[in-house]
């Protein structure tokens, strides 16, 4: 199974901010955002990791290759400024055919057990992708899930409705069945993640919500603060 990030953003609002280091090298607990993500990747099976950086941030692309010579499966990386996070995964996707994997960005916090857990109900099911969900909402623009009793996908919304209980984590375990929607998406000048995940419905797609207690994204400076006591087991 291959795992894959999403890491091609600017960081504008954490820079204006005053955090120095390029997202990705954001450090939480002493260990940068991205080997943190990779370590994580590693030990829940990864056969392969595949990161898209943007072509800007010369520093991310040269700490990617001394990591590179250490860890312990093959670490592909690939350097491009996109549009948006849903280009970013097109980008991505042609290391991903074929395969099942999972799919986040890299300033996702979330707690491990919670995460091996995910991935293994990913490896039993049956379905085309089993995708993180909260009840926690702590996200400047939510984007709420829709499920039915038995936790299948049937939409997801801009805002919230009644049954939409959780939103969505951005933490997504797919099957190469999506990247032809993805494909598609792209094909049609579609953007925006949100979008080529309301077309998964469409499409057909059987999509399954995995509850976890709690994710985070920093995407302030005040966020780190709150994404290390989150970790730590302090909120």
């Amino acid at each position: 199974m291959k795992f894959a990030i999403i890491s091609a953003g600017e960081g504008s609002r954490l820079s204006q901010e005053g955090v120095r280091l390029p997202k990705p090298l954001v450090e939480l607990g002493g260990k940068a955002m991205i080997d943190r993500l990779i370590q994580i990747f590693i030990r829940n099976g990864a056969d392969e990791v595949v990161v898209i950086i943007n072509n800007e941030v010369p520093q991310t692309k040269a700490h990617l290759a001394e990591l590179k010579k250490s860890v312990e499966v093959p670490l592909r990386v690939v350097v491009k400024t996109t549009p948006s996070s849903m280009h970013s995964f097109y980008e991505l996707s042609p290391y991903l055919k074929g395969d099942r994997f999972c799919l986040t960005t890299v300033d996702t916090i979330f707690h491990e057990d919670e995460f091996s857990r995910f991935i293994e109900a990913f490896k039993a099911s049956d379905k085309d992708g089993v995708m993180a969900v909260t009840d926690y909402v702590d996200d400047e623009k939510p984007l709420y899930v829709g499920t039915d009793e038995n936790l299948g996908i049937t939409g997801f919304y801009d805002s919230a409705m009644p049954d939409a209980k959780y939103i969505s984590g951005g933490i997504y375990c797919l099957t190469s069945r999506a990247i032809d929607t993805l494909e598609r998406c792209i094909g049609s000048g579609m953007s925006r993640m949100r979008n080529f995940q309301r077309q998964l419905v469409a499409d057909g797609l059987k999509l399954e919500a995995y509850p976890f207690s709690k994710i985070l994204d920093v995407d302030h400076a005040g966020d780190i603060v709150k994404a290390e006591q989150f970790l730590s087991g302090k909120i």
